[in-house]
């Protein structure tokens, strides 16, 4: 395909529209696809061991949230998403956003059973990400520029109708029947609606929480749970780069290998943090059963691992036991060394110190579980 002439101040109304016989598929790209999609079958293989997808859904987000966030420099720790992923009070700015993204990434899944990805979708889960009412720009003046030295990087196309009708096109590319391998799809999909810009603000992670869609709908993941900003924050200038080397010079190919291996590296390692929590899960099933045999429940070892802080009213809402009961479980948790207790101004929470450091670190090794 032929690039328009470009010029990096003028509206990129010229965009030129998504079609599934634009020849992306290279035979560089298409051997790039097998191991993507292998890493991506291991994944969901790993996802389906799991007992309890409660475990997935609500750690998996929060860490994509995180690091989605951090590429547009909103910047938490994994920690203080974890303490508050139950309500914002008492967390900092960079913490709402972050879990308002979180929220937008599992809506979106919910939507996916009654619509399939659109223009709709796209505004609702940047009206999420945002916290205001977003939908397609009406007024002109959007530019990308340098944060260092304001230069301008690209404007994007203006004016609704120009707009929207792209993000047809962008749509219909994303479901258009035809043999182009949907890992392909997302990636040239992605592209162009980074391209299209169509919001004044957050479209990076709004674009970001679509790929994870994407991937969902066309049935290759189970659930939202790919950590693929884990992968962009750690290339981030290679990001961008690309990005923008498609719209000056045409560069399909470099921009699809790299979210191409984005997706196999990320699918190994999502799934090998699987892999670890359910070890870890496992082993700790077997300690509290042989420890604490009146305590233990699967119901209760499983709620532990939902998500690193506990607090005694998650075990009454499941009723497992009653408030006094549910109290007198916790303690025992903690003298036992599964859990540890963490006084937060006037709550009191309880930490698997396990989990939470096997999910906030690179490798997947935890220190086993003893009697004392």
């Amino acid at each position: 395909m032929s690039q328009p002439v470009w010029d990096r101040d003028l509206p990129c109304n010229q965009l030129p529209k998504l079609s599934p016989t634009m020849g992306l598929e290279t035979a560089v790209v298409l051997k790039q696809c097998i191991p993507a999609r292998a890493a991506l079958a291991e994944l969901k293989q790993a996802a389906a061991l799991l007992p309890n997808p409660a475990m997935l859904i609500n750690t998996l987000p929060l860490l994509e949230a995180q690091a989605s966030s951090e590429i547009e420099n909103i910047v938490t720790t994994a920690d203080e998403l974890f303490r508050h992923m139950n309500g914002e009070a008492g967390a900092n700015a960079a913490t709402r956003k972050a879990l308002r993204y979180r929220q937008a990434l599992l809506e979106g899944h919910q939507s996916l059973a009654h619509r399939p990805l659109t223009t709709a979708t796209a505004e609702a889960v940047c009206s999420k990400i945002k916290g205001v009412d977003m939908q397609v720009r009406r007024v002109p003046g959007t530019k990308l520029a340098n944060s260092s030295n304001g230069e301008v990087i690209y404007t994007p196309p203006e004016g609704e109708d120009v707009l929207r009708d792209l993000l047809t096109n962008w749509e219909s590319f994303l479901h258009a029947e035809g043999p182009l391998d949907p890992l392909v799809r997302m990636a040239a999909a992605h592209y162009q609606f980074e391209s299209i810009h169509p919001f004044t603000d957050g479209n990076g992670r709004t674009g970001r929480v679509l790929n994870t869609l994407f991937l969902v709908e066309q049935e290759l993941l189970p659930l939202p749970i790919l950590y693929l900003s884990r992968y962009i924050i750690a290339t981030k200038p290679e990001y961008y780069r690309l990005l923008l080397a498609v719209t000056t010079d045409g560069a399909w190919e470099d921009w699809l290998l790299y979210m191409l291996k984005g997706i196999e590296d990320t699918a190994r390692w999502t799934g090998a943090k699987i892999a670890a929590v359910r070890a870890l899960s496992e082993q700790t099933v077997e300690y509290v059963r042989s420890t604490l045999p009146k305590v233990y429940t699967r119901e209760l070892v499983d709620l532990l691992f939902e998500q690193p802080y506990c607090r005694i009213s998650n075990i009454v809402d499941r009723q497992i036991a009653v408030r006094q009961t549910a109290a007198r479980y916790l303690r025992d948790l903690v003298r036992v060394g599964v859990l540890q207790e963490r006084k937060v101004g006037r709550e009191v929470l309880f930490v698997n110190p396990r989990l939470l450091d096997l999910l906030t670190k690179e490798n997947n090794e935890f220190d086993p579980l003893h009697r004392a």
